[in-house]
């Protein structure tokens, strides 16, 4: 809609007929979110016209009314509209139709004023002296919120709504009502500003009225695309109260901590005996001639804390564990009474802190869930993720805080009990709990029921738990010490590898018999190939030289029991001929260390003319052809051979078996250059005289550097 336009727009919208207001307004609403026809709107009179319509209209008109000044809104204009001594009625007018009206198109546009109003107030730091009666946040729906004391309910009601836009606009309202309720906070008795209560006491009002199970249905609901970004700014509100509860240290003068800590102690039965740390049994209470009665002096260890002096313990997770360890207390007091009559019956060295574990508990879910991570960070990752990673941002179990806490800490007490831990081993099983946590609650889908979690962090087997913990153990070994490892590993490997070539090179000095089958009838051997199966050789003995130069061997048609020596071997093979060795030992490496199959053999190939490829230079063309050929009778031996012949040449060993026993030599290797770190070593410190500068009496200035 063009300026020109808005004085006839205006008159329109303040015309006695329906119809002519209706139309009007529907078009208002399309253009008002434009900076510039606003601006015009405003300036010739329009918040007074929209502000009446909102205040005496119905059905479609008072709809697109709502919408045209929730748009305004949005675009940070008309914010005059609030001013004056008139501002409450208009207030209370959009809180009376969150509470009465039930169409869907009106309570769209007046929860998103609301919105806007209460979120008004993060940008603003209250009312000024020049405009004394402008008021945002909660302090400017309170008087209607008095006037009608179920409004919380009713908007937390729209949560269930099946209409999408709906539901947004009343997430986003309680997202704005939280957000002033921790950020308006005033620094004199920590009440919230304008509520005249507690922020902790509102926000329990909310949770009072359903509004954590409202939230987590929508974070494991179909609507989730409608609902990111609302549910997302809730989760990161949800961490945001985890850490103020934690930032608040637990002070025994506060009356709401007393009392916590009170109950606590009535939970845990005290008026029971108990069984002291020497075996003998003492009352908790004993009442003298006038009424007085003595505390155990052990009142707050045996509840699982280290001295008797329980606030100092929660300095690490404040307040927060307290009210954990004070809900676990409260939803399970027969068996915590159970529990700790159970661990007073053993030696104290081994009975399980329940308050400790229960702190840990409530720490390692703060750490799991990110709790110091900011919302920008959460509403990013959405932003640039894809549909298939969305899904991972929504941590609805996060929302359960307190049923994951309370299985968590029962987790704890089933694996300090299966393992038969003792005191000094709190910190292990606390691990444990920590991968527990990860594996079960890190890897639930957002659709996973609690039950389910609860169901799997009993029930977890402990043997994989502790394979996860080694696994976890030597990746975290690895990468700080990695680097390390890998240079003295990779040295290792090479000693191993220099190793094993001469134990190989010795097997071919040693010498070795080898089968020799009968030629095929086809065969077109040379003469002295046909000679020597004519004259029955069944056998070849092949030895290296001294010189590690020659390869000598002989056919014989025994075996004989003394093995021949150089001499008794009439052929002999130049290793300087030797172009390359093949053969097809792996075919049968399943044979490992026993009789091979027939067709095993090894091959050693040399150039066809050795003097012409000199005399021409060009080796790339000379043919090779077979110089000898050996059948191993073991695949031992085949690796032996195999592997010896391509070290003499300086190439790779190819056989599985060699490249076994280099990795085994090298470990091994690893192994004790570990084993020759001493524990005492790493923690004895410098030497004494270690950092002392060394005295310069009795030196001159004559001096050089030894290179």
């Amino acid at each position: 809609m063009d300026q020109a336009d808005i004085p006839a727009l205006l008159s329109r919208l303040a015309s006695d007929e329906d119809a002519a207001r209706k139309m009007a307004v529907f078009k208002l609403q399309s253009s008002i979110n434009d900076p510039s026809f606003a601006d015009v709107f405003i300036s010739s009179g329009g918040l007074i016209i929209l502000r009446r319509l909102i205040m005496s209209t119905g059905g479609n008109t008072l709809a697109y009314s709502l919408q045209s000044l929730s748009r305004l809104l949005e675009v940070d204009m008309g914010w005059d509209i609030f001013e004056g001594p008139t501002a409450g009625d208009l207030v209370e007018r959009v809180v009376e139709l969150i509470v009465t009206n039930p169409l869907v198109n009106i309570l769209r546009g007046a929860m998103s004023i609301l919105v806007g109003l209460v979120s008004h107030s993060q940008s603003t730091t209250g009312p000024s002296p020049a405009r004394p009666s402008v008021t945002f946040g909660f302090r400017a729906l309170k008087p209607a919120v008095a006037v009608y004391p179920q409004f919380f309910d009713l908007v937390i009601q729209q949560l269930h709504s099946a209409d999408h836009a709906l539901c947004a606009n009343a997430l986003m309202l309680i997202n704005a009502l939280i957000r002033d309720a921790v950020s308006s906070e005033q620094t004199e008795n920590s009440r919230m500003s304008g509520t005249g209560e507690e922020w902790p006491k509102f926000i329990r009002k909310l949770q009072d009225l359903g509004l954590i199970k409202a939230v987590y249905n929508l974070m494991q609901g179909s609507a989730l695309q409608d609902l990111a970004h609302p549910l997302l700014e809730f989760q990161s509100l949800t961490k945001v109260l985890l850490q103020k509860w934690r930032a608040v240290q637990v002070d025994v003068e506060r009356p709401e901590h007393r009392r916590a800590l009170k109950g606590l102690h009535l939970a845990s039965a005290p008026n029971r005996d108990h069984v002291n740390g020497v075996g003998r049994i003492e009352e908790l209470q004993e009442y003298g001639k006038k009424g007085s009665r003595r505390h155990n002096p052990e009142k707050w260890r045996r509840l699982g804390f280290e001295t008797e002096s329980p606030a100092g313990e929660f300095q690490s997770i404040g307040f927060l564990g307290l009210m954990d360890l004070a809900d676990y207390v409260r939803k399970n007091e027969d068996g915590f009474q159970k529990l700790l009559l159970e661990q007073s019956t053993r030696p104290l060295h081994e009975r399980c802190p329940v308050a400790r574990a229960s702190l840990a508990v409530t720490l390692i879910l703060y750490e799991h869930f990110d709790c110091d991570r900011s919302e920008i960070e959460d509403l990013r990752g959405y932003q640039l993720s894809d549909g298939k990673h969305q899904d991972k941002l929504f941590r609805p179990l996060l929302l359960q805080w307190s049923r994951v806490h309370s299985c968590g800490l029962n987790a704890f007490f089933k694996l300090w009990k299966s393992t038969g831990a003792e005191q000094d081993d709190f910190e292990k099983v606390a691990e444990l709990v920590r991968i527990l946590v990860d594996q079960v609650v890190g890897q639930a889908g957002r659709s996973k029921d609690i039950l389910e979690v609860e169901e799997d962090l009993m029930e977890y087997d402990f043997g994989r738990l502790r394979e996860l913990q080694m696994e976890l153990l030597e990746l975290s070994f690895d990468d700080q010490w990695g680097q390390y490892l890998y240079k003295v590993r990779e040295g290792l490997n090479q000693e191993a590898l220099t190793f094993i070539k001469e134990q190989r090179i010795r097997c071919l000095l040693q010498g070795a018999w080898f089968s020799k089958p009968p030629p095929r009838k086809d065969s077109q051997g040379t003469a002295l190939q046909s000679r020597r199966a004519a004259n029955g050789t069944l056998w070849r003995y092949a030895k290296l030289s001294h010189n590690r130069r020659h390869l000598h061997y002989a056919d014989f048609a025994l075996r004989t029991a003394q093995e021949p020596n150089l001499e008794a071997l009439g052929e002999m093979l130049d290793l300087q001929q030797v172009s390359s060795v093949a053969s097809n030992v792996f075919a049968s490496s399943n044979e490992a260390g026993g009789e091979t199959s027939n067709n095993t053999k090894i091959t050693i190939y040399g150039l066809a003319d050795p003097d012409d490829t000199q005399k021409n230079g060009d080796a790339a063309d000379a043919k090779e052809q077979p110089l000898l050929t050996l059948h191993p009778l073991t695949h031992s031996l085949a690796s032996e051979w195999l592997d010896g012949l391509l070290m003499l040449l300086n190439q790779a060993p190819i056989t599985a078996e060699t490249n076994k026993l280099i990795k085994l030599i090298g470990d091994y290797g690893l192994k004790i250059r570990l084993l020759n770190v001493r524990m005492e070593a790493t923690y004895a410190g410098p030497p004494e005289d270690a950092g002392v500068v060394p005295s310069r009496e009795g030196l001159d200035d004559d001096y050089w550097y030894d290179i």
